[in-house]
């Protein structure tokens, strides 16, 4: 059919662009220039040299990433105007064409408002989880108030991340560290222990609050298990216990961490 011709042609078109050179001011690198140490034999290329070699191969680098993000903004825009319903396909052949480029995908899926950026965020990271953290802080940047749901999408694609997720996340959104707290436990019950140690790391001033919240959406089983996280974390074991009971965890459950 030709519409889906016409799409699987976009999506061909986001493949290539990682392949594409522009050949006017991107020539694609000889062999020497490949390896610039190719015609030298022994210690005659200084430091300086050879550092100034780098560099120049670094600044190529990030040209060509440039002109990539570009060419694939024009691309997904188009692709996502014509075939707003395609956007999972046209996220994972952006992703596939250039991974790297996996928040300036997120940032143009979101912008075109094809679907809530949660299943957006889905979406990318089960495409490249190697870049999960930078896809939730893109997609928070452009959608704040979906700051939960971004948060329990992200994590439950990629649940081996989830502290670096977390804690990166509050770290930027201060404001938001209950919202990101709950929407953490409540996707990963089981590493509640981890995720309220990590976030009384940056925030050892919140035990209180962090305690109460975390025994307030967690299941029972995991009481002792908060409390004893926030005591290693250097929080006062009478207070622990208080703002555990205070939010509903059973006193016979906590009373041998009087001991």
């Amino acid at each position: 059919d030709f519409e889906q011709g016409l799409l699987r042609g976009h999506i061909a078109a986001l493949r290539a662009v990682s392949c594409t050179p522009d050949q006017g001011n991107n020539p694609a690198l000889t062999a020497k220039e490949s390896n610039p140490l190719a015609n030298f034999k022994g210690p005659t290329v200084s430091s300086h040299v050879l550092a100034a070699r780098a560099k120049m191969k670094q600044d190529r680098a990030q040209a060509t990433e440039a002109k990539s993000g570009k060419k694939v903004d024009v691309v997904m825009a188009v692709a996502l105007k014509r075939y707003p319903e395609e956007y999972r396909q046209i996220m994972e052949g952006a992703l596939s064409a250039e991974p790297v480029l996996a928040c300036d995908v997120i940032e143009n899926a979101i912008k075109a408002n094809v679907a809530p950026s949660s299943e957006l965020v889905q979406i990318a990271i089960e495409a490249e989880p190697a870049y999960a953290q930078e896809i939730v802080n893109t997609a928070v940047q452009f959608n704040p108030s979906e700051i939960e749901n971004i948060v329990r999408v992200a994590i439950k694609a990629e649940p081996y991340d989830t502290s670096n997720i977390v804690n990166n996340t509050v770290a930027n959104h201060p404001s938001k560290l209950l919202d990101i707290l709950t929407a953490a436990i409540t996707a990963i019950p089981d590493q509640a222990t981890n995720i309220v140690k990590g976030i009384l790391r940056l925030f050892p001033r919140q035990a209180d609050t962090v305690v109460a919240t975390a025994i307030n959406k967690s299941t029972d089983n995991h009481n002792t298990d908060i409390v004893n996280a926030a005591i290693d974390s250097g929080f006062d074991r009478e207070s622990a216990i208080a703002a555990a009971i205070a939010s509903g965890a059973k006193k016979e459950t906590l009373a041998k961490l009087n001991n």
